[in-house]
């Protein structure tokens, strides 16, 4: 373990570096396009006879799982961090934009990247199920919140735009797990689901792991009120990452939706009448670092991915789900703001950004890879990560000129270069 992390760390901090003073893209994305470049590197200087080194780096990227890696691991620290520097009085003032993008957005998504994958990969002649169709819409659907908070720390929006985009990322993760979890028990045939079944664990998931994470939250609220030492502060805000998130997972409620809610809290609250101003400033350093750190690690885990990903044999399947994927985000993007502004005007553009900015991670590559061994897991898994790929790199890269062009009067901001001295 000690061996796998001292790589991993040594490989993000070299590839930082050569981002932050040669090639000046966002992190996240640098990271990522760095690792494809490399994993492209190995598999061409492997198949050319130059020198092999594919054998022994695939056989170190085994070693990782990269789904408990990120979704009973550094995820917790990821969406804390996100949650902490969200103000929940922007987000109540899109709240009802945000439960529809949460809800409604991801099951009409779902079915729309279903069924035009299964009609896709039929006329390519792969014998996929409607079920298994529908279980990639249904990992594919949910916004990715390491993804997405990391883009848009470099652009500012109009603040509802901001609040929906950011609220539905950090919410919409329960809703996509239990319509996938739910495929999956189908298309496994491991017994019948119906809809009290979808409800029951819908409830259980969100609302249990919203309570749980109040329950926590609330906790260390109280704790952080009678002491102040902000290394013992930061340090119980570490507990409660840790431990709020695996006492989720193992009360069987949602982890995620349970940490989002305790963040919230300490963020607000928390930051307001538990802290002194030298806490803050301290806190706000040290889990910004975190972020920083486990989110350059993370993209350059995904990239590194390719080495043991099944691409070649799916090439066509994996380049149709892009414009598919693409296709069901603005349809249902489209349709919930579409009932909202039936309520409240929304900004001209927000459909489009919306769209644009509902950047896909670490989350849906995870979620591809937990899929037990069924005839057409590798394509689901190609396809999955064709999508990843182009939505941080072609996305990513695009959103602040797409966001320039829509609002002129928002600025950009931009990311430090290299020290000239």
């Amino acid at each position: 373990m000690f061996d796998i992390v001292a790589v991993l760390l040594t490989l993000t901090a070299v590839f930082a570096y050569l981002n932050f003073q040669h090639i000046h893209l966002p992190s996240t994305i640098g990271m990522l396009a760095m690792a494809l470049v490399l994993s492209v590197l190995i598999i061409v200087l492997d198949k050319s006879g130059v020198v092999s080194l594919q054998a022994a780096a695939v056989s170190f990227i085994r070693q990782i799982n990269f789904n408990k890696l990120l979704l009973h691991g550094i995820l917790s620290y990821l969406l804390f961090a996100g949650a902490l520097n969200l103000k929940i009085q922007l987000l109540s003032s899109e709240e009802g934009a945000i439960a529809l993008l949460s809800t409604l957005g991801v099951a009409v998504s779902t079915l729309i990247i279903g069924g035009a994958s299964w009609f896709a990969l039929k006329l390519f002649g792969l014998p996929i199920s409607f079920v298994e169709a529908l279980l990639f819409g249904a990992l594919i659907s949910p916004t990715d919140p390491v993804a997405v908070l990391a883009i848009f720390r470099t652009v500012t929006v109009p603040a509802g735009i901001e609040a929906q985009i950011a609220g539905e990322s950090l919410f919409n993760d329960g809703v996509g797990a239990v319509a996938f979890v739910m495929l999956l028990a189908i298309a496994a045939a491991e017994h019948p689901v119906g809809v009290f079944d979808v409800v029951r664990l819908l409830t259980l998931e969100a609302i249990g792991g919203a309570g749980f994470g109040l329950l926590a939250g609330g906790i260390t609220y109280l704790l952080l009120k009678q002491v102040d030492d902000y290394k013992l502060e930061i340090l119980l805000t570490l507990a409660l990452a840790t431990g709020g998130y695996a006492l989720a997972d193992w009360a069987g409620v949602s982890a995620p939706i349970a940490i989002v809610a305790a963040g919230l809290l300490i963020g607000n609250e928390g930051r307001e009448k538990a802290m002194s101003e030298k806490t803050r400033t301290h806190l706000d350093v040290f889990w910004e670092v975190v972020d920083d750190v486990l989110n350059a690690m993370l993209f350059l885990l995904i990239g590194a991915e390719l080495l043991i990903l099944p691409m070649r044999r799916f090439v066509l399947p994996a380049l149709t789900a892009i414009p598919v994927s693409l296709v069901g985000r603005l349809l249902s993007v489209a349709l919930v703001i579409g009932l909202f502004s039936i309520i409240r005007r929304t900004p001209k553009g927000t459909i489009r950004v919306l769209t644009w900015g509902g950047l896909r991670g670490g989350i849906s590559v995870a979620l591809a890879l937990s899929i037990p061994d069924m005839a057409n897991r590798d394509a689901i898994i190609a396809m999955t990560y064709a999508v990843v790929v182009f939505s941080v790199l072609v996305q990513g890269l695009t959103i602040r000129g797409a966001i320039s062009r829509l609002f002129p009067s928002m600025r950009v901001i931009e990311e430090p270069t290299a020290d000239p001295k």
